[in-house]
This record gives C-alpha cells, sequence and structure tokens, in this order.
C-alpha cells in the first residue's frame, strides 16, 4: 500500500467485487489454516492459493478439509473451529456494524422481520473461536449499520470487553475488506476505523456508504492496484478456465 496524499482519481481495469477478492486473498498465507463463508469469501481463499499460498489448508462449511476429504458436523465444530484449530475466519454478513458484529438471521424485529436471511450456519463459532477474523463484502450504507438488526457472529460486541468476558477464544474481526477499501478496529475502542481506501475511491465515498460517524486513519493508505496476473488468475478461476487443470 501506499500512503494517501490525494483522492485517487482512477478505478483502473478491474470490477468493484475483483478488488474486493483481490484485497483479501492478499491477506492470506501459505501454512495458515482458513475456512471460508460461500461468495466472495471462498473465492478470496481459493485465489491466495492459487496465487502465493499454495499450501493454505482450505476449509469451508461443508466439512471439506483442503485435500484431505470430507468431515462430519461433530469433527468439523469440535475439532477444527471450537479447538481454535483456524487462524483465519472469512466471513460475510447482510449487515456489519461499528463493533463488527455481523447479521444473516433476519432484518428488521426478530419476532415479525422485514426480511428472513439464510440464518447463522458455523458463524457464531467460527467467530467465536478463529484466531481473527476477516470479514469480506461490499460496502453499502444498508449494510453498514451502527447496530446490526440481530447478532448473529460476535465482532467486539458493545465494546472492547465483551469478548473476553464472554470468555471467547477468537481475536476477533482484525479488517473489513470491502469494494470501497479496509477498516480494521481501532485499538482503543475496538470501533471500525477507515485504514485504506482502494484506487479511485474518496474517503468521502466511504463515509457516505457508512451509517456511524467513520473515523479515518491519520495515515491513511490505498491500496495497491490488482496486477494483470492477479486479475488473469481471478479471472481465470471463475471462469473454470483450462488453465487451471492440473494445478
Amino acid at each position: 500500500m501506499t500512503t494517501l496524499d490525494r483522492p485517487p482519481t482512477s478505478s483502473g481495469p478491474w470490477t468493484a467485487d475483483e478488488m474486493v477478492t483481490v484485497a483479501a486473498a492478499r491477506t492470506l498465507r501459505s501454512g495458515q489454516a482458513c475456512i471460508a463463508a460461500d461468495g466472495l469469501p471462498a473465492r478470496a481463499a481459493d485465489l491466495a492459493r492459487r496465487l502465493h499460498a499454495p499450501d493454505l489448508l482450505r476449509i469451508d462449511g461443508s466439512g471439506r478439509i483442503g485435500d484431505l476429504g470430507t468431515v462430519g458436523a461433530p469433527e468439523l465444530h469440535a475439532y477444527w473451529i471450537q479447538s481454535g484449530r483456524i487462524d483465519v475466519g472469512l466471513l460475510s454478513g447482510a449487515q456489519i456494524d461499528v463493533f463488527g458484529n455481523l447479521n444473516t438471521t433476519v432484518l428488521g424485529d426478530y419476532a415479525e422481520p422485514d426480511v428472513r436471511l439464510p440464518g447463522a450456519g458455523s458463524a457464531p463459532e467460527i467467530a467465536a473461536s478463529c484466531r481473527e477474523i476477516v470479514v469480506v463484502m461490499r460496502h453499502r450504507l444498508r449494510a453498514f449499520v451502527e447496530r446490526v438488526d440481530f447478532v448473529t457472529a460476535l465482532g467486539f460486541g458493545t465494546g472492547q470487553l465483551d469478548r473476553a468476558l464472554l470468555g471467547m477464544r477468537g481475536g476477533g474481526p482484525r479488517r473489513v475488506i470491502t469494494d470501497l477499501g479496509v477498516l480494521e478496529p481501532d485499538p482503543a475502542t475496538s470501533e471500525l476505523a477507515l485504514t485504506a481506501v482502494h484506487p479511485g475511491v474518496g474517503v468521502e465515498q466511504v463515509r457516505a456508504e457508512t451509517g456511524w460517524t467513520l473515523e479515518v486513519s491519520d495515515d491513511l493508505l490505498v491500496t495497491d492496484p490488482p496486477t494483470p496476473h492477479e486479475l488473469a488468475t481471478l479471472r481465470s478461476l471463475v471462469t473454470g478456465s483450462p488453465e487451471w487443470q492440473g494445478r
């Protein structure tokens, strides 16, 4: 990343989803165990394996453990997730709030919701137990709210002490990567603050899509743009190109 000295003016030859996927993939390393939700998180994990992290142990919610095969739900939850054996959980949601709590349950009142969402799956355990959580989602005002309508997966609850008071093993959200930039918890308050914008994105654009008073880092960065190799690799992955056969 480079230090921001003026608002970027051009987004370049990539889509918003490609930018967020590449940025998320860059956070993963070989040797880590990573469990990824469907959609953009899963795509980021697969991209990382093909680009720079061939030994990333990729786990999904169905119990598939890399090339080791598939385990049942009891082993996935008890041996892998709850035990703290997973380094990184890649999650997403319909809503996220200022403390990184995620909602995939309902929009509106729980008893009489406006929209009933797919539900929790393994997200609550992943959020509680993984060593760190990276949230990957599109940055929209309806999704980035001051308080989620329902806490499906706990981030920092209502503040910095909540995870410890609840005895949670994992470290909680370390970053939220969106199609506009990167947010990270403030060390003093655990509130999400803007630490980087993607090329072509200005601070006011991010603030306009955020439902709380968004703090901005004094050392705001601009994300390095996707390289041609990253884009070609991602596009071949998405389209199922024969380029991947045998890799």
